[in-house]
Order: C-alpha cells, then structure tokens, then sequence
C-alpha cells in the first residue's frame, strides 16, 4: 500500500494545496473538482494531499471564479504549482516537483495518483519525470482523462465539427463554444489534447507505466450519434473511448482496469450547465467513488 494518495485536477482547473489536515478555509476546500472525492478519501488510513494547479504560473492564494475558494493556509511555491492551462510535459515537469518536495517533507517512499481530465496526461509525464529521482507510483487511477483526445482540441484541429453534433443541442453548443473558449484560456493546453497531438505523444511514452497499475474511468452523458467514435459517447469534454484509454496501445499502457459511467457528465460545470445533479459528474459521483477505492486497495 503507497504511503500517500495525491488528487490531481486537469486543465483550467484551479485547486489549493491541501492535506489531511489543512484546506482552503471558505468555499469549496479543495476546489471545484476535487473536494467530494478528497472528502471520501479523507476517511482512509492513507493521507490524502491535492497538488495545487491554477490558470497561468504562480501561486495558489484563492480561485474568485465559479464555486471557488479562498484562505488557503500553505501556499506552495510557483514551482511546484501546475499551470493547469499550460503543456503536458511542463505540467508533468511541476506536478514532479511537487511530488519529490511531498516525499521530502514526509518521508514518504511511494504514492498513488487520482487525476481528473487533464491531470491524467500531467501525471503521467509526471511518472516519465520521476523514474529514478522521486518517490515510487504504484497506481494511478484516471477519470475523464483525454488518453487521446478531445472535444476541445479535436474541434481546433477540424477532426471534429459542429456537423457531428447529430442534432444534439447540448453536444452542438459545447462544439460551438470551443474554438473561443481556447482561445480565452489556453496556453498550450488546447493544442496538445486533440487526437492528432496525443497519438503522436503516446508513441513517446512506451515504458513509462511499466509497473504502474491503472484504471482508466470514463463517461457518457451524451449519446445520440455513434459517428464519429472519437466523439461518442461523450461526457461533453472527453469522448468515453479516450477516457477509458480503448485504443491506446499496449506497450504504452501494459496493466489497465477500464470502467465506464454512461449516465456522467465531465464535472460539475456541466451538471450545472445542463441541470444535472452534482452527484453526476466523475468527481463527484459516489459510484466513482467505490471504484477509486477497489482501484486504490487492489
């Protein structure tokens, strides 16, 4: 069993440093996408940390945008903090950092990663960093993370169009809305979570997991074409073939436990935005939850 569990949140996803202990003080404690699962694991005999992430370089002091936080008690370095609107490898690059700085300050020998969306793709560069000079993963356990792509990046990349919407209102708008939400946010992110990008990265990362157990979790909300398939089913960010990692090749994932949830959503933006409740997102779906736990303890 790892020493420790560290939450990894994706991309434009602001989350404070936290641990068994400390937490952001108002607000949701560790963010918008980690805190019911932090609150679950807390329970567990293992320590629980979230790596800090936020919009750009810096520090983690508050998020004042939607279901923020603010007073956090320890505010971590820049260096050690994830540009969650940033690169793969140079959010792989931070989230390395803070997992040696982590292993340091503790004692800790190993540690088992939970990441959502994005932060699948910052841990597993994380693991390529730490081969070698940081503390053992053991487990990594993804949820809605773009093993090969998304709507977002597949959109800017003209893999996939508003056409392919099928008439679906809610999958039409989120197609719609892409290309400018790219452009407000991103700064690297966009381009390297498409199809085309990671197909490519993938082929980069042979041996990097070797040893590592992973579960890849996936969604499907939205289900009213089957054409493309790198579209549906989705979870209105991540198609459920890419979350669950279906065609990624075996010398780049050799141990892997797929599961699926059709009835989810990508987080609780997109409950809120198509009025579902917020048990339905991955991050905060009990069911989720009971799988996480058999991943952590098998």
């Amino acid at each position: 069993m790892a020493d420790a569990i560290v939450l990894v949140s994706g991309g434009a996803a602001v989350t404070p440093f936290t641990g068994p202990d400390h937490a952001a003080g108002s607000g949701l404690a560790a963010g918008n996408t980690l805190t019911a699962l932090r609150a679950h694991l807390l329970g567990r005999d293992i320590p629980v940390f979230t790596a800090p992430a936020r919009i750009g370089a810096g520090e983690v002091h508050e998020d004042t945008g939607w279901q923020g936080f603010a007073d956090v008690p320890i505010v971590l370095p820049a260096e050690v903090t994830v540009n969650a609107v940033g690169g793969i490898d140079a959010g792989g690059t931070s989230l390395a950092a803070f997992l040696r700085w982590l292993s340091d300050e503790h004692g800790f020998a190993s540690v088992d990663l939970v990441a959502h969306s994005m932060g699948g793709l910052f841990a597993r560069a994380a693991v390529r960093e730490l081969r070698g000079s940081g503390p053992s993963i053991g487990r990594l356990v993804t949820l809605g993370t773009p093993w090969e792509g998304s709507l977002l990046g597949d959109v800017l990349t003209g893999e996939v169009s508003v056409h392919d919407a099928h008439g679906d209102e809610g999958t039409a708008t989120i197609l719609e809305r892409s290309s400018g939400y790219a452009a407000e946010n991103s700064q690297g992110a966009a381009d390297e979570v498409s199809r085309r990008f990671l197909r490519e990265w993938n082929t980069t990362q042979a041996g990097f997991l070797d040893g590592v157990a992973v579960t890849a979790v996936g969604a499907g909300h939205f289900h009213t074409g089957a054409e493309p398939r790198q579209l549906w089913p989705h979870d209105g960010l991540v198609a459920l073939r890419s979350a669950r990692a279906d065609d990624v090749p075996v010398d780049v994932l050799p141990r892997v436990v797929r599961r699926s949830f059709e009835d989810d959503v990508h987080s609780i933006f997109f409950a809120d935005a198509f009025d579902l409740p917020w048990e339905r997102a991955l991050t905060w779906d009990p069911e989720v939850f009971a799988v996480v736990d058999e991943a952590l303890t098998s």
